[in-house]
């Protein structure tokens, strides 16, 4: 027995320690493999294997959806009036439409399917200053320094704008900032739906500063824009405007 024992002991160790063998099974094992963990991790740059084309399966497949949606027939479209004339006898739609449009200025209604937005004016308020109106358009001279900000001041943009016709849906406002040819600011916010109504809507952004030191002061270029859900475009102008080290002069 003890032998026995003894005997299993000592082949146990001249496997353990007979690195010949040991590669020898290695290799048998890696090549004689069929299942169990991959050779290889998952994020390998071999696209041919771990599984990369059936990771892209179901976003082509989401593409295609969308392209597929965007290629189906909806119907003919009606205008925001013939929508709240059609069936104006039945109480229950009549308060369905006026639960889904809200109050809907129906002097600010047209015949045309599509929405009709102004923008009318963009102001920049500061604390403790006058409040700085812009009409638009600007002007035809992109280049024409527009304003001029005090370097670490704080300030707001609130923007003024009307709509017609029709309801615009999710109305946009990006805004692009470039000194000496480099982009150093891109702003993106979603101001919401809007129904028609003659009284212009406001919409301010958040606080900002602009910043402070010998490098921000300058001139900068910008372009702003206004598009809504279906990249329809309402206003897109680009201009110019300084950050100095005071505020300028009353002239």
């Amino acid at each position: 027995m003890s032998a026995a024992v003894g005997a299993a002991i000592s082949a146990t160790k001249d496997v353990a320690f007979n690195p010949q063998m040991e590669e020898e099974e290695l290799m048998n094992n890696k090549n004689n493999k069929v299942g169990g963990e991959p050779s290889r991790l998952p994020n390998s740059d071999d696209g041919h294997e771990n599984g990369h084309e059936d990771d892209n399966e179901p976003e082509e497949e989401g593409d295609a959806k969308l392209k597929s949606n965007k290629e189906l027939d909806l119907g003919p479209q009606f205008s925001l009036k013939e929508q709240l004339e059609k069936d104006k006898d039945d109480e229950s739609l009549r308060k369905w439409k006026e639960k889904l449009l809200g109050s809907v200025d129906l002097s600010a209604v047209g015949e045309s399917k599509e929405p009709e937005v102004k923008m009318q004016s963009l102001t920049i308020l500061c604390p403790g200053r006058p409040d700085l109106i812009l009409p638009i358009p600007f002007g035809n001279n992109s280049k024409r320094i527009l304003f001029t900000l005090k370097e670490g001041s704080q300030y707001r943009l609130k923007f003024s704008f009307t709509v017609s016709n029709n309801i615009v849906l999710g109305l946009k406002y990006t805004n692009v900032v470039w000194k000496t040819g480099m982009k150093v600011d891109n702003s993106k916010r979603m101001l919401g739906t809007f129904s028609p109504q003659q009284e212009p809507y406001t919409c301010e952004m958040e606080e900002e500063t602009t910043p402070s030191g010998m490098f921000a002061r300058g001139t900068y270029s910008a372009r702003t824009k206004f598009v809504d859900d279906d990249g329809k475009s309402y206003l897109d102008v680009c201009y110019c405007f300084e950050i100095q080290k005071n505020w300028p002069k009353p002239s």
